[in-house]
């Protein structure tokens, strides 16, 4: 399993997580709709929305966090257990 330091000072967005559950769909929702492949998937830690990551062409990810506010998410690719903060770009 691959973990990432954590930072020294809590993030201040660390209460916008919820219980979201597992993912709802099989790959980015948006790619998935739109046709589009990605590279890494990631999981809003607010409402439970599957995007893929900056390395992918269409980042929904990210575009997600700037237009819902949801800023904190977890990759959801096997081995991997760690999370992001769009606003601080810091693992949390």
């Amino acid at each position: 399993m691959s973990t990432q330091p954590t930072p020294s000072v809590p993030d201040p967005h660390l209460p916008l997580i919820r219980p979201v559950g597992p993912p709802r769909t099989p790959g980015c929702a948006e790619c998935l709709r739109l046709g589009t492949p990605w590279v890494h998937l990631r999981q809003c830690l607010t409402c439970g929305e599957v995007g893929c990551c900056d390395s992918s062409p269409m980042r929904h990810t990210r575009a997600h966090a700037a237009t819902t506010g949801h800023v904190v998410v977890r990759s959801i690719e096997p081995g991997e257990d760690w999370r992001w903060c769009y606003v601080d770009d810091q693992f949390v």
